[in-house]
């Protein structure tokens, strides 16, 4: 079954090689190349007797026991009902974000998120921390008109990022119903949702002193304004969460992130989910 498995994925990648090298070693070379990569997207054989984590573009055999822990179930599934029970199955990017904000709570300052939609990630942190025990405010920041187009630039559009706000606003994929956040919400009384476009909305807010902040507006021009708009009042270890830093067709935001951070002083942490993570 696996030199099956090897003759096809040479067949998949081409005849070339069969044309130069003896098929045997052909054969030998694609079972070596599949033990090295240890299966990463599939284990065939299921020689471990373990499933793949195969879910929001990240495909590993590697140890996920996280997802079973009572407590990340707790904060995933409320989440999940945040988002009116739709299960977006980014269960990795979750644990990243949960483990982001549990660091940032060691340092003084407010908790902001800017794009927050119907809340998933916000909720799953806040439950998580048990938010409203927590002398310290959550900010929740956005349009709640969905994404501004405008402010796309040209080469975000030739890679598709336009249309798939446009598609998205089309489909009614953004909650625009304010009264149904704020209920969401209500749990927590130190959440504060505040709706109005970034970067133009932040100068209105009192916050002195940031400890977490958290980005997904999926459009480089207002998640680069917010990050140069917070960082004088990032406290010394804060962390900064860029939920789709080097996600597929970001390309722009990432060279845009990158840039600022440069010029910061900082570096970005890529991740495999597709966020990017600063700690200042």
């Amino acid at each position: 079954m696996v030199k099956q498995l090897a003759r096809k994925w040479f067949d998949i990648a081409g005849d070339a090689a069969f044309k130069v090298i003896p098929q045997p070693i052909t054969v030998a070379l694609g079972l070596k190349w599949l033990d090295r990569a240890q299966y990463a997207i599939f284990d065939p054989l299921n020689r471990g007797g373990q499933d793949c984590y195969a879910q929001d573009g990240l495909y590993t055999i590697h140890n996920d026991r996280f997802r079973y822990d009572p407590a990340f179930r707790a904060a995933y599934a409320r989440g999940v009902k945040a988002g009116d029970g739709v299960d977006p199955r980014m269960e990795w990017r979750v644990h990243v974000a949960l483990w982001a904000a549990s660091i940032a709570l060691r340092t003084p300052g407010e908790f902001v998120e800017c794009g927050v939609n119907a809340g998933f990630i916000g909720s799953a942190i806040m439950h998580r921390l048990n938010w409203q025990t927590v002398n310290r405010n959550y900010y929740c920041i956005d349009t709640f008109n969905g994404p501004v187009l405008a402010q796309y630039c040209p080469e975000e559009a030739d890679r598709g990022r336009l249309k798939a706000a446009e598609d998205a606003l089309r489909n009614e994929s953004y909650w625009t119903d304010l009264e149904r956040v704020r209920a969401n919400y209500s749990e927590w009384p130190n959440a504060i949702v505040v709706q109005g476009v970034v970067p133009d909305v932040l100068p209105a807010l009192d916050i002195d002193h940031v400890a977490f902040l958290h980005l997904d507006m999926n459009c480089a021009y207002p998640e680069r304004a917010a990050l140069e708009f917070f960082w004088d009042r990032l406290s010394p270890g804060a962390v900064v969460l860029l939920d789709d830093y080097c996600y597929r067709d970001c390309d722009y935001q990432t060279r845009s992130i990158d840039e600022a951070a440069r010029r910061m002083g900082a570096e970005v942490l890529s991740m495999p989910t597709g966020q990017g993570i600063i700690v200042k």
